[in-house]
């Protein structure tokens, strides 16, 4: 099952040292309330109707034994009208504990039996004309209000030709209706009982224990979610319960991931907050040699140190702007009008392509095309792609040499549509490899995303936020050619053409 399971620890055992985790009510235990509540209920849903036709039955069979003794008495003729003598007559009427037994046919209505003294009759009772709905008042009536009234009940015998009518005291009646009430309350609550111990039986087998064992592990991943063998092991159930294992294991473990994922950003971002403060320094005295470079007359050296100048002046930038990435941060854009074929052609000479490499960067921007952008931004975002693109080609092996292996940046613009603003795409593509299954799984993401073996992957996730930080867009582009295509998809907005000459941004 899982871990908890499996090292016989339940819920109770988990979270037995953390009062906040600690289970106040048993889901079993209340499942065991409930389905025996239930039970019951039904149970009194049935009582009502059962106690109401006891009522009925037992008054109906008072009538019938009157019957009985009517027509056992039809042999016996009295012209007193009394048909049984005074020692039958106290002898019946002990026997059915009544006052006054009668008999009536069609043609004549006898009294078989009556006490001395009778006390006025409080409640009727027609056996003939009662409904449901009066049997079930006058059953409630009974047990709750009934005594030592006294009633007059009468209704038809047999195939109705004959009624008998008798009046008795409620009591006997009230005491037999206890005691019928007794017994089915005793019979339905063994019955819920069982019921009840049935049911949970089963929830707790199918259902409250599995969710014990999910819960459990919940708990104990919580104590520590980097512990990797804390992680639910589903079970093969293909029901609901099961399906729930199958996403806390998949949960469980991209956090766990996730987490480790972020302890190595943790411990890296402490390695360059070091390295950081060293390299700066680092720099700092070669910029003070490269500005000696300066003064040197040298032609070879005034090509160069320029170049060496300003690439000494983005890598002391970056040094100060890298814990901010690391901060997941990026600079505001510091935008401004930006000729890009020159700050494409800055990038190709800071890449400084060996010539005998044989790969040829290719600048196919317009030359009076404007970008409103930060061109430090856009510096480090086409440096990084165009970076990736000379590496796949570098490693791209061709035995006869006859490989095109060129890089080229270029823009293609996009008209609106629906009503949505237009787009300039500025595009780094590549004749190379192409990317690999995996780094396209995790384009964009740090440590995750990288195409070559060894790499971190950091330059992609610093352009998708460079990106971003300008309101545009980064895609990879699906080629029918092998190679790799970006865009970075702007709004026309922030381009234009321009109409004079604008001094190249440094």
């Amino acid at each position: 099952m899982d871990t908890a399971g499996r090292s016989g620890q339940s819920v109770d055992d988990v979270t037995r040292g953390d009062p906040a985790l600690r289970v106040k009510r048993r889901l079993s235990t209340r499942l065991l309330l409930l389905t025996a509540l239930a039970v019951m209920l039904a149970e009194v849903l049935i009582f009502v109707p059962s106690i109401s036709k006891f009522r009925h039955d037992w008054l109906s069979g008072k009538i019938e034994t009157v019957a009985v003794a009517g027509l056992a008495s039809e042999e016996i003729s009295s012209e007193t009208g009394s048909v049984l003598g005074p020692d039958q007559e106290t002898a019946l009427l002990a026997a059915l504990d009544a006052y006054l037994i009668a008999i009536n046919d069609a043609d004549s209505s006898r009294l078989l039996a009556r006490a001395e003294t009778i006390g006025m009759t409080e409640i009727q009772v027609d056996l003939e004309t009662e409904t449901p709905w009066s049997m079930i008042a006058g059953a409630f009536d009974t047990l709750i209000f009934g005594g030592d009234r006294i009633m007059r009940v009468f209704g038809p015998v047999g195939d109705g030709s004959v009624s008998a009518e008798v009046v008795m005291s409620e009591r006997p009646l009230r005491m037999a209706m206890l005691t019928y009430s007794r017994n089915i309350f005793l019979l339905s609550l063994s019955v819920a009982l069982f019921a009840a111990l049935l049911v949970y039986t089963a929830i707790s087998r199918f259902l409250v224990r599995p969710i014990e064992h999910m819960t459990g592990s919940m708990v104990r991943f919580a104590a520590n979610p980097a512990d990797r063998d804390r992680i639910i092991r589903p079970s093969d159930r293909d029901d609901e319960i099961g399906i729930a294992e199958v996403q806390l294991a998949d949960m469980q473990t991209r956090l766990a991931d996730t987490l480790r994922e972020q302890r190595h950003l943790a411990d890296l971002g402490l390695a360059v907050s070091k390295i950081n403060h060293d390299l700066r320094n680092v720099l700092a005295s070669t910029q003070m040699i490269s500005d000696r470079l300066a003064t040197i007359d040298d032609p070879q050296v005034q090509r160069f140190a320029p170049l060496l100048l300003r690439s000494l002046d983005r890598a002391l930038a970056y040094t100060q702007s890298v814990l901010a990435y690391g901060r997941a941060v990026e600079s505001a854009p510091k935008r401004r009008e930006v000729r890009l074929r020159l700050l494409v052609e800055d990038v190709c000479e800071t890449l400084a392509i060996d010539p005998t490499v044989r790969i040829d960067f290719i600048n196919s921007v317009p030359s009076d095309l404007l970008l409103m952008v930060d061109p430090d931004q856009f510096h480090r975002l086409l440096s990084n792609l165009c970076r990736n693109a000379l590496e796949a080609l570098n490693e791209q092996v061709d035995e006869h040499g006859a490989a095109l292996r060129e890089v080229r940046v270029g823009t293609v613009s996009e008209s609106a549509q629906g009503g949505q603003e237009g787009h300039i795409v500025v595009f780094v593509e590549d004749t190379g490899p192409g990317l690999p299954d995996k780094a396209r799984e995790n384009l964009f993401k740090a440590f995750r995303g990288s195409a070559r073996s060894g790499g971190t992957g950091l330059g992609l996730a610093i352009a998708a936020e460079i990106v971003e930080a300008h309101g545009g867009e980064i895609t990879l582009a699906e080629c029918d050619q092998p190679g790799t295509r970006f865009e970075i998809r702007l709004p026309a907005s922030v381009a234009r053409r321009a109409e004079a000459t604008v001094e190249p941004a440094s």
